[in-house]
């Protein structure tokens, strides 16, 4: 790609926006290196954004345009995705190896996205490899246009709190054991915003609110969230506004977001924020610092407990959070205006887990099939007709109890249908899958196996519409998914291990219709890449 390729471009989009009066456009340039950290006391080989670990947040408003050019200091190739953002009728700017060529060594890469027709809390991150073990990933918060209500109160500050678990070693040694077909020890630790044990601390005024966009982007653990002597009130889980409730602790799992208010209500001293691991042994646990500004002393008393093993606790939880009927979402109607529950399902789709060794090596897969990359990006295969990259429907929508084996997993799906997944875990771990390009809405979770009469406990009224889902032990969870975004959308376990080891497929919803109405060109700036080399985008 030409060094004024760039430069170009944003001022060609520039004057567009003028002449047109398009949403806004934000700008970001981000130069992606490696650097020393030390988040658990020991150097490591990080991922650093514009020399931050972890990077810079994206603010933005609905509808705005994000513009941003990401050029690769590292030694191999790099790809950013954003989880939970849309991409509507863009999969080409997704971010993930099915659609987006990676950005070679010292080159750069200008993602073109909008964030259209969205409101809350989400993140980004590196999806090549296991770069997400060594960092670049960084919070976004999209927020509402003005005279658009908001069911609360704007609050005095507005915190982005990134919690995970985090391995001491780096990223290429773990790779490395995976690649060997093997399984990877526990986490070593858990961090807050890049940091250890009270590391991280979050300075609030006496009697002031304050919003906490809390995301999981670990690798693997579920996570409890709780402040000493203070309770949050959720108001936000990935783009829906919730139904207000107060809880002590909140369980995150992989990949999920969760927005709470919190009210500086207690004397005035630092108290512990506590984030712990869940369902496994042993128990990992880190804390932050919440500092009121005229704090009479530092922490003090036992570090507060939480739950541990508990999965009917945190069932309860999860089926206690709902959308708020009556709050407007990214428009100013109601998002209960919407009524998911009174729509007829054209398919239901079933989806279980595959574990399994293929070749003497650890594999994952879904409905007996593990993921198994192409030498080509498989939207630009689409794109150009390029055959031989995939095969529509080398995933069956049932676990038929095959054998496990290696496919490029491609599911086919019609645009504008209303579909049913149904997530089964047959193992004994808490799974949370995502699914990129779309909102879907929560209708049922419970313990043991799925079936047709399970339909008579669904929430067909007001389940949460999000985009990562957990699965508990021996349980299933189901979704209603409105298929009105054409694209080939990747849908992955968040337990990262599993993921680069198959447990992945991609989601092709199409049409013929041809229409920019209904799917975007591919991008004039593509990369092109494998067996897409040599073909040509739009002239600019």
């Amino acid at each position: 790609m030409p060094q004024n390729l760039p430069i170009f471009i944003t001022i060609t989009i520039l004057f567009i926006s003028l002449v047109t009066g398009e949403d806004p456009y934000k700008f970001f340039e981000w130069n992606v290196t490696y650097g020393d950290i030390y988040p658990l006391g020991v150097r490591q080989q990080g991922i650093l954004i514009n020399g931050q670990f972890p990077g810079p947040d994206i603010h933005a408003v609905t509808n705005d345009n994000l513009i941003v050019n990401v050029f690769n200091t590292l030694d191999e190739p790099f790809l950013i995705s954003w989880n939970g953002i849309q991409q509507r009728r863009n999969s080409f700017e997704d971010g993930v190896y099915g659609t987006t060529c990676p950005i070679p060594p010292g080159k750069n890469f200008t993602y073109i996205m909008q964030a259209k027709d969205q409101i809350g809390s989400f993140y980004y991150f590196p999806s090549l490899g296991f770069h997400k073990a060594a960092g670049g990933f960084g919070g976004i918060r999209i927020l509402s246009r003005p005279r658009i209500p908001v069911p609360f109160d704007e609050p005095t500050d507005d915190f982005t709190v990134l919690i995970g678990d985090w391995y001491k070693s780096n990223h290429t040694a773990l790779k490395a054991i995976l690649d060997r077909g093997h399984k990877l020890p526990n986490p070593d630790g858990i961090l807050i915003n890049g940091r250890g044990a009270n590391g991280s601390t979050f300075t609030v005024k006496q009697g002031k609110t304050y919003r906490l966009r809390i995301s999981n982007v670990g690798l693997q653990n579920s996570l409890n969230f709780r402040i000493q002597n203070h309770r949050m009130k959720l108001v936000e889980v990935e783009g829906t506004h919730t139904v207000q409730q107060m809880y002590s602790s909140l369980d995150i799992h992989c990949g999920q977001s969760y927005s709470v208010l919190i009210t500086a209500d207690q004397p005035g001293q630092d108290y512990y924020i506590v984030v712990s691991s869940r369902f496994n042994a042993p128990i990992l646990t880190t804390t932050g610092i919440l500092h009121y500004t005229n704090s009479a002393g530092k922490v003090s008393g036992p570090i507060p407990g939480g739950p541990t093993i508990q999965v009917d606790w945190s069932l309860n939880q999860a089926r206690s959070i709902r959308t708020n009927l009556t709050a407007s979402g990214p428009r100013p109607n109601p998002q209960g205006s919407y009524h998911y529950g009174m729509i007829n399902t054209s398919r239901t789709i079933i989806l279980q887990s595959s574990p399994g060794r293929i070749d003497g090596k650890q594999r994952y897969g879904l409905n007996g099939v593990s993921f198994k990359p192409a030498d080509t990006p498989l939207k630009l295969a689409d794109y150009f007709n390029i055959g031989g990259v995939f095969k529509v429907g080398s995933i069956p929508d049932r676990p038929y109890g095959r054998r496990l084996h290696l496919d490029t997993a491609v599911m086919g799906a019609d645009y504008r249908t209303f579909v049913e997944i149904i997530f089964q875990n047959p193992e004994d771990i808490v799974q949370s899958y995502h699914l990129d390009g779309y909102q879907f809405f929560v209708v049922g979770m419970d313990g043991g196996v799925w079936s047709e009469a399970s339909r008579k406990g669904y929430n067909l009224r007001d389940g949460v519409a999000r985009s990562t889902i957990q699965v508990y032990p021996k349980s299933w969870s189901a979704l209603y998914v409105p298929l009105d975004n054409v694209g080939m959308w990747n849908l992955r376990t968040e337990f990262w291990a599993r993921q680069y080891l198959g447990q992945q497929f991609y989601l092709r919803v199409y049409t013929n219709s041809g229409s920019i109405r209904d799917e975007f060109p591919i991008p004039k700036n593509a990369r092109l890449c494998g067996r897409a080399t040599g073909h040509h985008t739009r002239p600019l």
